[in-house]
Formats: C-alpha cells, structure tokens, sequence
C-alpha cells in the first residue's frame, strides 16, 4: 500500500494540470485502488475532503458524464446569497436608504453605516451574511463609498442668475477696455504655531514632522488673516496677511497696498477699478464701514470704485476661491505655520502651470473691532447705486 508521501508525491506531478472534476475522479481511483482506509490516505495526501472523493466514487460507478464544456452537473455548487434568502437585497436598501436617518422605526439612526453594522443588522433579521459580502452587494447595486460634496448654497436668491449674469458683463466690459478688475476675499484665517496642517508632503519614509497633539484656539494663540486680491485680467494674486482683526478698514487697506505695491504701474491710465466680492464678512454688500473705507480710498487714489457683490450664499463663484486660495491650500498642505514669516514664504512660493504669480506682505497694523458709521458720514459717501440690485451693485467716485 502507498504510504501517504509516497501518494502526495505521485499525484503532485498532474495536479496542476486538473480542472475540479478529474481531480475528484483520480483521487476517488486512487482511493479505490487502495482498499478500505483509500479515502483517508487520498484525502490525507491531496486535500480533497472525504465528501468530495465519496462523490467521485460515485461517479465512476454510475458512469456519469457531465455535458460538454461543464465542469459540474447542472445546478450544482452552492446557491448564492440572493437564492437562498431573495429578500435580502430589499432588506438591504430599505437600512441604506436616506430616507430612514432620522426615522424612529429605523434601528440605524444616525450611526455610521458601515458594512460590518450593516451586516449585523440584516444578521439580526435572519439574514447570515458577511461585510464582505454586503459590500459585493452595495457595489452590485450601484452604491459606493462617497463624501460630503460642498455644492449646496442654501436658499437661492431669485435674482441669483440675473446678479451673475450683470456681474459676468461688467467683467467683461472692464476687461475689454483694459481696466483692472480684481476678486476680493478674506481666506480662512489660520492658527499660528507648530499646529496639524491638513495633507500630505512627500518626506522620506517614517519621517513625518511632529506637531502638537492639540490645537484647541485659545485666545492667547496668534492667527493669520490671509485678504487676497487676485487679479483677474493679470492672473496675479496678493495676498495681504494680517495679525489683528479682519475688518471692512483691513479690507480696504489691503486693496490699496495692492494698488500701490502693484495696480498702478500695471494700469497706469486706469480710472476705474472694479471689485468683485462676496455678499458678507469683512467686505459685505450691507456693511457701512466697507462704503465710507471704500470711498477714502478713491479719494487717495481718485479711482472711480465699482463693486459687484455676489448674492448671498454663493461666495464659491468668486474667482479668487478657485483661482487663488485653492493653490494656496494646496502649496501649504502639510506644513505646520509655525510663525507669520513662514505663512508669508509659503503663500509667495504659490504658482500654477498656468502662470500664476502671489505677491504676500505680513500686516502688522491695528484694526479696531464694532466701529459705528453714522448717517451723516453715510451722506459724505459719493455712492451711486445701479439700477439693477442697487443693494449689489454701486459706484463710489472721489469727493
């Protein structure tokens, strides 16, 4: 009788070679061919189960012969999930469906729904499966793994595409005739320190720098106010980054250090300035200090201030989000803004393929914060308004 080394040996030279049924026939030939204890040996030495070669034994006595191209008989190997339980998929989507967040009679309710709690639950409802296998079936209906996508502006304003429909042809115009136009925000500000800075930088391996484990903003803890001016027709952006408060008077002092470091000797015949921003912060369409600031400036620099503001809840259409702190973000991913100076370096190094050159310069001066403008410094502002969303859209030209 072969021992089982010698039986391993003689059927590990053909096994390769073998779909899943002559494997079971020359197993269950060889476990024949042994006598009483052959299936133990047989299984012992190739690894089929005990079953698997009694099956094949069967097979030889009965002769049967699968039809062409059919490893197995017809309807054999195991049923899949959905067969044998056909409410399970229902069962599924009714626990994934966003409708159910929130829902009392839902036992998933504000949780995450992972797959691993998604397959104890439908466990929980007589349905065996794994995560794995829920995940198979979430892909198989469409669904996958996706995030938060920032797209929603909240309510839309009824004259949303008409704003920016008006602004688009002011652009346009101004640009046409060489005038400046320039995008205006205040970028997020940003605490100052050895604090996490979201992203990745390439390092080498198990080298990443090391920042402090908590950086909960405590008022004795320096932030940076990054107010950026990109301008549109030059593709050129700078950014003027202050350490006190984002006020509507830092707002404006921004826009005249562009215009004196930059603006004037790029549009030396220039009149008109027109300033895209958003409908809020520091220089809001509401805010009275951004008016009466607005018109010191065209005072210094007797510049005829045209402004467009974005309607509210749309501050993602302005051009200097996409245009320029997009690329700062990205240039400055993963490095921690230990101190104002390297905030500086960082956003000035900022390019793109497309041409992009920043300019930054640190602000150290002092904004004081809750200023009252009174109606009678109201009156002193030269403040046209258009006749489309007055609210919007104005003129401010030198006293």
């Amino acid at each position: 009788m072969n021992t089982p080394s010698a039986l391993q040996t003689k059927l590990a030279s053909v096994w390769p070679l073998l779909d899943e049924r002559t494997r079971r026939l020359l197993a269950a030939n060889e476990a024949r061919a042994l006598g009483y204890g052959g299936i133990t040996a047989v299984s012992q030495a190739c690894g089929l189960s005990r079953k698997a070669i009694a099956k094949g034994i069967q097979e030889i006595k009965a002769g049967t012969v699968p039809p062409p191209g059919r490893v197995r008989q017809p309807g054999a190997g195991r049923k899949p999930i959905t067969a044998t339980h056909p409410r399970l998929v229902a069962a599924l989507e009714r626990l994934i469906e966003p409708t159910t967040r929130g829902d009392p009679e839902s036992p998933l309710r504000w949780t995450c729904k992972s797959t691993r709690t998604l397959a104890a639950q439908l466990r929980r409802r007589q349905h065996p499966v794994s995560h794995m296998k829920v995940a198979q079936l979430l892909g198989v209906q469409g669904y996958s793994l996706q995030g938060l996508r920032k797209t929603e502006e909240g309510g839309d304003h009824p004259d949303r595409d008409a704003q920016f429909r008006h602004i688009n042809t002011h652009v346009k115009r101004a640009l046409a005739q060489g005038l400046p136009v320039i995008s205006v925000d205040t970028k997020k500000k940003e605490l100052v320190g050895n604090y996490d800075n979201r992203g990745q930088q390439w390092r080498p391996a198990k080298q990443p720098l090391r920042v402090q484990g908590h950086d909960f903003p405590q008022p004795a803890v320096p932030r940076a106010y990054p107010y950026g001016i990109y301008d549109v027709g030059q593709n050129m952006g700078f950014v003027n980054v202050g350490t006190d408060h984002d006020t509507a008077e830092f707002a404006v002092a921004s826009i005249h250090g562009w215009w004196r470091q930059e603006g004037r000797s790029l549009y030396p015949a220039a009149q008109t300035l027109l300033i895209t921003a958003d409908g809020g912060g520091s220089n809001g369409a509401r805010l009275r200090l951004w008016k009466l600031e607005l018109q010191r400036l065209a005072d210094a620099t007797q510049l005829t201030m045209a402004v467009c503001h974005f309607p509210p809840g749309t501050s993602k259409w302005n051009k200097i989000e996409h245009r320029l702190f997009a690329f700062i973000s990205s240039n400055w991913r993963g490095e921690p803004l230990r101190d104002y100076e390297t905030i500086v370096k960082l956003i000035s190094r900022t390019t793109t393929a497309q041409g992009l050159k920043v300019t930054c310069r640190l602000d150290r001066r002092k904004y004081r914060t809750g200023r009252k403008i009174t109606e009678e410094e109201m009156q002193r502002v030269n403040l046209k308004r258009h006749h489309f969303h007055g609210d919007w859209n104005y003129t401010i030209r030198p006293r």
